[in-house]
């Protein structure tokens, strides 16, 4: 308890402000720290917690004034232990969101919370050139979205959900505790309000399906390993209006036979013969886009490097693409002719013959 903050700095009110000021401040945290509006923010989740937590106190007059006389400790001592989660946080102040974000509240204040949908995650292998060119695919996958049978209400058709006779619909219930009251989600509907009597068969009472779905995908030139691709609104639908998940597609690469990846450059090796070595000539090397005439010089050894520029691969971000790296692999004849044989013998004497003259 002693790490916490004082509730009226959270909220940024002095402590004799007056209960309109108190919800006003609260209005413009919860805009700001919102979940929905920080997806994966740890830091914005805190403090929205936070927020809530202390206009929990601020706003209840009795909390209040124990708070002012006797700070965290004394509601500690009374029996009140802020919120578990964000469902409680909504269940509380379903009505505050719904003049915030715009939700139809009515009389069933965390049902109609709006929730954003879970994102989704696919693994996808694609080949070198895939990789290296772009292509366009097609995936499918699984996931939930809204049942059309009872249009997410989780009620057979014709059907509604009773008034919770545990919370009378309000979704909490109220317990005594030490010498002030406190409001908990209701536990036997959770927060809804309504009980559902005859649940939906399509769906079991759920309000979602499970679906297979082909999403289509264009993989842009330069991926590679590691890489994530974005489809925004093609995750898990959201609950009560809000808006729906999105995509995450993961790239993993093969490998390829004769190209190897270095950043945005392509290496490969290419043979050429001992005479091509040694006189010159021209080869044609392999590319990403087909094959290229290249000439070598005389006297090329073993490891020499060519480049040839922009003739690598595209860079994901921004424009131009990099270069191919080639390196020569002098091949050495291992079944001469006897023809072969006596004229490389002849070619070894006439060098040792120059050498020695």
């Amino acid at each position: 308890m002693a790490s916490k903050r004082c509730y009226y700095e959270v909220l940024g009110v002095e402590r004799n402000a007056q209960e309109d000021e108190i919800k006003k401040s609260y209005r413009r945290l919860a805009m700001q720290f919102h979940p929905d509006r920080n997806p994966g923010n740890r830091e914005a989740e805190e403090k929205f917690k936070e927020a809530a937590e202390a206009y929990e106190v601020l706003s209840d007059a009795e909390k209040r004034e124990i708070y002012n006389r006797y700070g965290h400790e004394g509601l500690s001592g009374a029996g009140y232990r802020g919120f578990s989660g964000f469902e409680d946080i909504f269940s509380s102040f379903g009505d505050i969101f719904g003049d915030v974000f715009g939700f139809n509240t009515g009389r069933s204040r965390s049902r109609t919370a709006a929730r954003a949908g879970a994102d989704l995650r696919y693994d996808l292998r694609i080949s070198f050139m895939d990789a290296a060119l772009g292509t366009s695919t097609e995936i499918r996958l699984e996931k939930y979205t809204l049942c059309t049978s009872c249009r997410g209400s989780g009620c057979a058709p014709g059907t509604s959900p009773q008034v919770c006779g545990r919370c009378n619909g309000r979704g909490q219930v109220t317990q005594s505790s030490g010498f002030f009251n406190i409001s908990t989600t209701c536990p036997q509907c959770r927060g809804q309000g309504g009980v559902i009597m005859t649940p939906c068969e399509e769906c079991s009472g759920v309000g979602k399906v499970r679906i297979a779905k082909t999403v289509q995908l264009k993989i842009p030139a330069g991926v590679e390993t590691g890489s994530r691709l974005r489809l925004r609104a093609e995750g898990e639908e959201g609950d009560y209006g809000g808006p729906n998940g999105d995509l995450y597609v993961f790239i993993e690469v093969e490998s390829h036979e004769t190209f190897e990846r270095n950043g945005d450059d392509v290496y490969c090796r290419i043979p050429i013969t001992f005479v091509q070595a040694a006189l010159g000539g021209s080869v044609e090397a392999p590319t990403l886009t087909g094959t290229e005439k290249l000439k070598i010089p005389r006297g090329t050894p073993t490891g020499k490097v060519f480049r040839l520029k922009g003739k690598g691969i595209a860079h994901l971000r921004g424009y131009g693409r990099g270069d191919q790296i080639i390196e020569t692999v002098v091949t050495v004849p291992s079944n001469l002719t006897r023809r072969q044989e006596e004229l490389l013998r002849e070619f070894d004497r006439l060098s040792s013959s120059a050498a020695a003259g």
